[in-house]
């Protein structure tokens, strides 16, 4: 199993920057593709980013792009994600997740989930 808890989540203004921590323990998640996943109220879950197990591939969302930034510290088992430039759209529950897989790739399915921070944006 795979155990992951995010931090950093809150209330931001409009162009503000949050940066979401996801500490990942259990099985070798150090191996494992990784990502973040947001839901809106009302809303179906959405894509942010994903990223591979050495980090050196990483996929954005369009809606993102440009603005969030996805990393990994593989040593401490810590996926990130720095959002610049917040809109109140990017208004939502962020849950950190993780696939069986070492790869990402557009499309994949995450495996495993956290139980995740809550990020609003306003004026």
């Amino acid at each position: 199993q795979v155990q992951l808890v995010e931090s950093g989540g809150g209330l931001v203004q409009i162009g503000g920057s949050l940066r979401l921590s996801c500490a990942a323990s259990g099985r070798t998640v150090s191996s494992s593709a990784m990502g973040w996943v947001r839901q809106a109220s009302g809303k179906e879950r959405e894509f942010v980013a994903g990223i591979g197990w050495s980090g050196g591939s990483r996929y954005y969302a369009d809606s993102v792009k440009g603005r969030f930034t996805i990393s990994r510290d593989t040593a401490n088992n810590t996926v990130y994600l720095q959002m610049n430039s917040l809109k109140p759209e990017d208004t939502a529950v962020y849950y950190c997740a993780a696939r069986k897989g070492s790869y990402y790739y557009p499309g994949a399915e995450f495996d495993f989930w956290g139980q995740g921070t809550q990020v609003t944006v306003s004026s």
